[in-house]
């Protein structure tokens, strides 16, 4: 074997030949830096979140056909692609040749935001109709469901995509013979639209049609290639490793023979994150080619065959197409693994092969579970000959006996056939319902002898119990001969128990949730066999009881679909006048096509460095030695920066950048390596030695901070009424507490920034994805001891930010700057997923404790609260944080007595910050849970005592500022109407009295969200510059930053309005501090709203200077103008600037005008729940908004869409996880989990209100950008409406405790029931938890 061989492949339709590949590159790297096409974004580098798709076609000479299939370029080995062609999001189409249907439709659909996700969504879609030109709404949301947007909500995603489908209404699977659009939920008939006049956010008719002919063809090179090429094994060799790629089954044989401790790689979606996340390295990789041995398909007269080297999605068509065709009997195991692979990571991920996914014996693995009870077998090959062994328990647990030698190959499995009154099933529960792995899975089968019932075969396996897939093999002995009633099963479950043991501190906790699912899958596969059963001897077995069918049924697939009702435009507003028309974002059509640049798409700086950063792995300890002389020595490493080199320049304020003699958490910044490589970089990082010695106390929890008094400053405090007093008049009080959880920002575009001295007097330019380009000017230009005017911070765009690109980014924004400075080059730093989650912080874990004195019809006339946040090991904002959430707290609500106080906890977590509502989501969540006790109380609906205790016209906050509160009650009332709410309760109640395992909820909140910076006054001024050249063109720039929420289209839309020129002759570049000095953050809702104001403000200077061209030539162009007035000496630049709105707090005496205005809404939601597992679907939801008057209402839906899944998404499936040594679990969308295409509402309907009074804001509109994320916790109080119904209905006793977010977990365990009951709980203090809740 001769290494130093060719690889040879076509991207784009452009051949591509390396001589010295590296096997250890990856295809998504090699794409942005080798080929320069940065459309491919790097999202987590883990294949969980799709923004790095591509296409991959490969053609058979055998079958001589070509197969596309998606796959995450961040996983694909470069050596793996011999003979392939690539198709990026460039190669499709773009705005210098022609947009691909797929690209033009995505943005003008609205399905863009920030962007940074939308070149994966569109190849993801393109593959799909590469395939299927006419999906069905099924294939359309599988093939997306391996894609993770932050900004959208998905929904106009799914809009953009569904004008592919054959009928883009329908879901084209008739239910019971039913078209989906004819019957309605619950039976009822659907939403009726009732404001036919609102205009469509986008028209179908213009779109450019799909036309397959016109796709880039399969390169006939390759092809040629394929036919005539002789099978010759190819080798590539790196500096440290070497790659085999052996062509056909004998070569394969003989390079394991030879290479024993090799693994042969297909997918590599198992090797490659164990050697990218858990540091795993490979001196040599065998990668079969398209070897047909691997491939075979075999029906026998036994069961079928399949090839190891199937990719799982093969291996679902083959199974899919063989269920079609045999009778039932014989395909149970089919049909359960069927099941498993619908939802079975993401589309990308399912090119993984069967037999990699068999060997990788993954703990969590969803197959091997069925294909164990499946009594599956496994073809070997080495060159001692074949082999049999089979797939059971030995095998799954490694034993030498009966696991593959280190030289066999696994060539092909075999799938027998199920017999008659032979059942199997398969179960899983995951946070997620897709793309998310298992938290248990199991595979069971039973055989009985014919009709007796008598169980004469039964096999139970189980995943994510143990440190593999485990097998209850003494349980299911004991059980046979048993007949199948209630009595076995009571039996199966105490035997199973006994026999699965986890303990107390099991890897991956939730530990009693797990156990409970273990013996809830063994009742449900009771059900299910019982309910066969009964079809099929309906003489000899009992009936089921109608009200357990529930536990059997799958959720109801029926597809998504969405109504919006927005505000029409006056009919007296000019045609050319863009504001209230729903323009597409700016930047959609570039964002579709890749074109968007994003700071890492930036071109190398010549001579350019990377930075990568050491953290600590202790969370509070003192640092008796730092060793760098390894990392030194490593080659390409240029230095490393410590503190020491800082020193004084080391603080800004009051935030220290690098550690000096202590760490006060884990991911606290140590020192920064700078090299020439971001690889050699990342290695060097490994080799710095870190000595440390704990200190005392280690402070993680807000329970640990307040025994501890552990807090930053005095307590905030507000006050009004005589509370005291108050709670001597009341009929009941009440006390309870509420935990609510963080949550990651989870923006798309991780942490990113690049410095570039400019060689002369010391300037600095600094690139950077952030929302406060003047904090970061600030702070490197104190770090390099320059005056501001030498250090200009410029930013494009922002791939997703949500709060949390400002402070920390800032930190390393200097230490990149001295860095750069210091050696006078270019450095980049580019943050993974896994360090940005563990170093940047998020949203506040929060504590909320309420004492409430209220009369028996519900009105609280008392209510004593304590707000406690973690704000980790330093200040950041969480005193603002606090400060806005009392300023929040009373929502909706006129409480007369309130005393509320808050307090920032010091822990020694990384110090969170701002995201998205600034505090105000667990604030109201805490009223809101205060709300819902008081209702159980008073045996009143909680949405009567929310009505009870609203605000009504006119009226004061705790506060004394004057509010208006028609509104709120107008949103509350149309929200009531449009969600047919009380038709619904009434359906929603039948449903849980004729189900005992499945329950629906139902629950409505208010909203009001005061918009303004409190005390904060200077934050509020914007400024803005407008140009006009000669040829009419204008050019804006403001100090607002573009994050996805659309401000600089919004902003052209004002330009154009105000000079009345059209919206094609503006320009925007992004912003600066070299045009606009001192900006404030973009954040709090009001970043449109304070620069539209500023560039209206220069537009009309402007205008006034023009005024007396304008009307002796009032026919005239822009062009005529601008040369008139440039012949006459008049400028044509104009600054703008709006001081800000007046607004004053005054903590001492609790009173201000802290907030300009008052954004109102109501949302309704529908779930469902499975009592059994704690999963749940979002039925449907219902949102009313008060949008003032909407300047864009394509943009202001998506905000509202968005905010409202990000705030879902915290309330239910978001959780951070810490060990009890203070180490963050959750680094990646593997184990984080945001909401994906299957967690929206089925149905979503959102309606504007009608424009209310006019205001002194921009054209009367209002910000939108954090108000939706609170009605998130509409789903929230469904679900506690459906646990309630549970509760009720088992007679369960004592109050209802719901932390949030609800998760699987937590609606299982309070679904109270036999199962929970039989379960073995451990002691506090007997074990120590895997993880602790901060």
């Amino acid at each position: 074997m001769d290494p130093a061989q060719e690889l040879l492949f076509y991207v784009n339709g452009r051949k591509v030949i390396e001589k010295n590949v590296d096997p250890e590159t990856m295809l998504l790297p090699y794409l942005r830096k080798n080929l320069r096409l940065t459309g491919t974004k790097y999202g987590c580098g883990g294949g969980g979140c799709g923004a790095c798709t591509v296409m991959i076609s490969r053609y058979n000479p055998s079958t001589k056909k070509i197969r596309h299939h998606p796959v995450n370029a961040c996983l694909t080995p470069i050596c793996s692609l011999y003979g392939t062609a690539i198709t990026t999001v460039e190669g499709i189409g773009s705005t210098k040749t022609r947009l691909h249907p797929v690209q033009e439709r995505i943005a003008k659909c609205h399905g863009t935001q920030c962007g940074f996700c939308t070149p994966g969504m569109v190849m993801s879609m393109y593959a799909l109709l590469r395939n299927h030109p006419e999906p069905t709404l099924d294939q359309l949301t599988d093939a997306l469901s391996g894609n993770l947007c932050r900004c959208t909500g998905y929904r106009p995603i799914i809009d953009a995509c569904k004008t592919f489908c054959k009928n883009s209404g329908c879901c084209q699977s008739k239910e019971n013979g039913v078209c989906c659009l004819d019957q309605g939920i619950n039976g009822l008939p659907e939403f009726q639209e009732e404001d036919k006049t609102s205009p469509e956010l986008f028209s179908e008719e213009e779109f450019l049609p799909l036309d397959p002919t016109q796709e880039l063809i399969f390169p006939p090179e390759l092809m040629m290639m394929a036919e005539k090429q002789p099978p010759k094994t190819r080798v590539f060799g790196g500096d440290r490793m070497t790659w085999i790629a052996p062509v056909t089954l004998k070569d394969l044989v003989e390079a394991k023979f030879t290479y024993p401790q090799a693994p042969i790689v297909m997918g590599n979606t198992s090797v490659g994150p164990e050697v990218k996340f858990k540091g795993v390295f490979h001196p040599v990789i065998i990668s079969p080619g398209r070897i047909e041995e691997l491939s075979v398909v075999n029906q026998a007269c036994d069961g079928i065959t399949l090839g190891a080297g199937l990719s799982l999605d093969q291996v679902k068509d083959i199974l899919a197409d063989v269920v079609q065709k045999l009778p039932e009997e014989k395909t149970q195991t089919y049909c359960a693994l069927l099941k498993h692979l619908r939802t079975l990571a993401g589309f990308q991920i399912r090119n993984m092969s069967l037999g990699g996914h068999i060997v990788s014996r993954h703990l969590d693995s969803d197959l091997n579970p069925l294909l164990a009870v499946g009594n599956c077998t496994l073809n070997l090959l080495s060159k001692e000959g074949k082999r049999q062994i089979p797939l059971n328990e030995q095998f799954l647990r490694k034993c030498p006996s009966v696991d593959l030698k280190p030289q066999e190959v696994l060539v092909s499995v075999n799938i027998p056939y199920s017999k008659k009154w032979e059942f199997v099933s398969a179960f899983r529960q995951a946070q997620r319902q897709q793309n998310a792995l298992a938290i248990v899975n199991s595979g069971m089968r039973v055989l009985f002898g014919e009709r007796d019932g008598i169980i004469k075969e039964l096999s139970i396996f189980y995943g994510g119990v143990g440190p593999t897939t485990i097998s209850a093999k003494d349980s299911c002995q004991k059980l046979i001969g048993r007949p199948w009633n209630e009595e076995m099963l009571d039996t199966a479950c105490r035997l199973v128990l006994d026999e699965v043991i986890l303990p107390g501190s099991a890897p991956g906790g939730k530990v009693e949730f797990k156990r409970t699912l273990i013996i809830s899958f063994l009742f449900k596969f009771y059900l299910e066999v019982s309910q066969i059963l009964k079809e099929m001897d309906p003489g000899h077995c009992p009936s089921l009881a109608d009200r357990h069918k529930s536990a059997l049924e799958d959720w109801h697939s029926r597809h998504h679909w969405r109504t919006l009702t927005h505000q029409s435009v006056d009919p007296k507003q000019l045609p050319q006048d863009p504001i209230g028309r729903p323009i597409m974002h700016l930047s959609g059509i570039k964002h579709a096509t890749g074109e968007a640049i994003y700071c890492d798409d930036m071109p190398a700086v010549d001579q350019e460095l990377f930075l990568t950063f050491v953290t600590s792995s202790r969370a509070h300890a003192k640092i008796l030695s730092i060793d760098l002389t390894d990392a030194l020595s490593l080659p390409g490493v240029v230095d490393i920066v410590t503190a020491e080199h800082l020193q004084e320049a080391n603080t800004f304020n009051t935030e220290t950048f690098l550690a000096t003699d202590k760490v006060h958490c884990v991911g606290h910044l140590i020192c920064a390596v700078i090299a020439d490589s971001e690889i050699q970089a990342k290695r060097a990082a490994k080799l710095v030695k870190i000595v440390y010695q704990d200190l005392k106390p280690l402070i993680l929890t807000i329970e640990e901070a307040i025994q501890h008094k552990s807090f930053y400053e005095s307590e905030r405090k507000l006050e009004c009424g005589n509370i005291d007093e108050a709670f001597k008049m009341v009929d009941q009080i009440l006390e309870g507490e509420i935990h609510i959880g963080g949550q990651e920002h989870f923006y798309m575009e991780t942490q990113s920034m690049l410095a570039v001295p400019k060689g002369e007097d010391g300037e600095m330019d600094i690139y950077v994805s952030t929302q406060f380009p003047k904090y970061i000017q600030d702070i490197v230009a104190a770090t390099l001891k320059l005056p501001a005017n030498k250090v200009m911070c410029h930013v494009r765009r922002v791939g997703g930010a949500f709060g949390g690109k400002a402070g920390k980014t800032s930190i390393m924004a200097a230490i990149s700057a001295f860095a750069a400075s210091k050696h006078n080059r270019a450095v980049r730093c580019i943050l993974e997923r896994g360090e940005d989650m563990l170093i940047t912080g998020g949203r506040h874990p929060y504590l909320g404790k309420y004492r409430a004195g209220f009369m028996n019809d519900g009105r609280i006339l008392a209510l004593d609260l304590e707000h406690y946040c973690n704000a980790g090991s330093t200040l950041d904002e969480s005193l603002w944080v606090i400060e806005m959430g009392l300023l929040k707290m009373d929502n909706a609500y006129k409480f007369p007595n309130l005393r509320c106080r808050g307090w920032a906890c010091r822990t020694n977590l990384p110090s969170n910050t701002a995201l998205r509502g600034f505090g105000f989501p667990q604030a109201g969540l805490v009223t809101e849970v205060c709300i819902t006790e008081v209702a159980v109380k008073c045996g009143l609906s909680p949405e009567q005592v929310r009505l009870v205790n609203m605000y009504k016209q006119i009226d004061h906050t705790p506060y004394k500022q004057e509010i208006n509160a028609q509104t709120l009650s107008e949103c509350w009332r149309e929200c009531m109407a449009k969600s047919s709410y009380s038709v619904r309760k009434m359906a929603v109640e039948k449903f849980n009295a004729e189900n005992s395992w499945k329950k629906r909820g139902l629950a409505m909140v208010p909203l009001k969200f005061p918009v303004g910076l409190g005390s904060a006054v200077a934050m509020g001024q914007a400024a803005a510059l407008v140009h006009i050249y000669l040829d009419g063109s204008a050019l804006v720039t403001h100090g607002g930053i573009e994050m996805g929420q659309g401000v600089h289209t919004k902003m052209i839309q004002v330009v154009s309005r105000e000079l009345k020129m059209p919206m094609l002759n503006v320009h925007l570049r992004g912003t600066s501090t070299e045009t606009v000095p001192n900006t404030n953050p973009s954040g709090g809702s009001v970043v449109a709203d304070l620069n539209g104001l500023a560039v209206k403000n220069a537009c009309q200077t402007l205008l006034r200077r023009l005024e007396p061209i304008i009307s002796k030539n009032p026919h005239g162009t822009w062009k005529d103008w601008a040369q008139t007035a440039f012949d006459q000496r008049i400028s044509l630049s104009a600054v703008g600037f709006f001081r800000g709105y007046e607004s004053d707090m005054d903590w001492e005496k609790g009173e201000g005008h802290a907030f300009e205005y008052f954004v109102y809404g109501a949302a309704c939601s529908e779930v469902e729940i499975d009592c059994l597992t704690g999963d749940h679907k979002n039925i449907r939801t219902d949102i009313v908004m008060d949008v003032g008057h909407s300047i864009n209402p394509a943009l202001d839906i998506g905000q509202i869409e968005g905010a409202f899944i990000q705030g879902m998404g915290l309330y239910t499936i978001e959780e951070l996880s810490y060990s009890p040594q203070g180490v963050l679990y959750t680094r990646g969308p593997s184990q984080y989990k945001i909401p994906a295409i299957c967690d929206i509402p089925i149905e979503l309907h959102i309606s504007f209100l009608p424009p209310s009074e006019n205001s002194n804001t921009l054209y009367s509109s209002k910000g939108l950008g954090e108000s939706g994320v609170f009605l998130g916790c509409s789903v929230f109080f469904a679900i506690r409406d459906a646990l309630s119904a549970v509760r009720q209905e088992r007679g369960t006793s004592g109050p209802l405790k719901c932390s949030s977010p609800l998760t699987p977990e937590r609606i299982r365990m309070a679904c109270e029931d036999k199962f929970t009951k039989m379960i073995p709980r451990d002691g506090p203090g007997s074990y120590v938890p895997w993880n602790i809740r901060v």
